[in-house]
């Protein structure tokens, strides 16, 4: 496996790639093979044939035909991967620019470094009367409770569980309870907030990492300068 490492300000843009795939180029190997095996094979026919009744050749001809366009098939294959290869260098260039922003991404899971706490945001239908946050670790046990201001369009956690320990390195999911002065509950989109410190490719797909939590680039849904 190759890395190519961007560094910015201590932050970096990387780009992990796979071993040189062997697919394409085996099967080109195996067929290249296979050619000169069957172009032997039908030269001794030819060479051995009966002159008296000699062998219709259409079949093989097509079949060589078979051969040169699963050939160029192969090539063709393996040149859309250079470029697509290329694109994804492309694309990472363009998303290095985000390292260092603060982005806001469709997930209610966010990630808790060792030390500092970690950010949601919010939106609600309506504003609600009474908003309620449940934090749960990664086996869905319940860490910490807290209730949120519903004007605020956020929620900070500190990183302490409910017995004021600081919770351990690792994600965490934020649940919402919202409701109306009737008691109604209210839908609740959340987003994990979080500074950008690394961009990669990984199977032609832009990923973006934020607070030791990575997410796909497609999921990004704010973005802003540094606090």
């Amino acid at each position: 496996m190759t890395t190519t490492t961007a560094a910015a300000s201590g932050l970096s843009a990387t780009t992990k790639t796979a071993a040189p795939p062997s697919a394409p180029s085996s099967a080109l190997t195996k067929l290249t093979n296979d050619s000169n095996t069957f172009l032997k094979l039908l030269t001794t026919q030819m060479q051995n044939q009966d002159p008296l009744k000699p062998m219709d050749t259409s079949e093989y001809t097509q079949q060589l035909v078979q051969f040169s366009q699963v050939e160029q098939s192969i090539q063709q294959n393996q040149s859309l991967k250079d470029i697509l290869a290329k694109l994804s260098s492309n694309d990472l260039s363009n998303a290095a620019a985000l390292i260092g922003h603060v982005a806001s991404f469709d997930s209610s899971i966010a990630g808790l470094a060792s030390t500092g706490g970690t950010t949601w945001r919010f939106t609600a239908d309506r504003m609600p009367q009474s908003l309620v946050a449940t934090i749960s670790d990664a086996d869905g046990n319940t860490i910490a409770t807290q209730p949120v201001d519903p004007a605020s369009g956020q929620v900070t956690w500190d990183g302490l569980d409910s017995h004021g320990t600081r919770a351990p390195s690792g994600t965490y999911t934020l649940a919402l309870s919202a409701s109306d002065a009737a008691g109604s509950n209210i839908p609740v989109t959340i987003a994990a907030e979080g500074v950008v410190s690394e961009v990669s490719v990984e199977k032609g797909q832009i990923t973006l990492l934020a607070n030791g939590q990575h997410y796909a680039a497609t999921s990004l849904a704010r973005l802003s300068a540094s606090h």
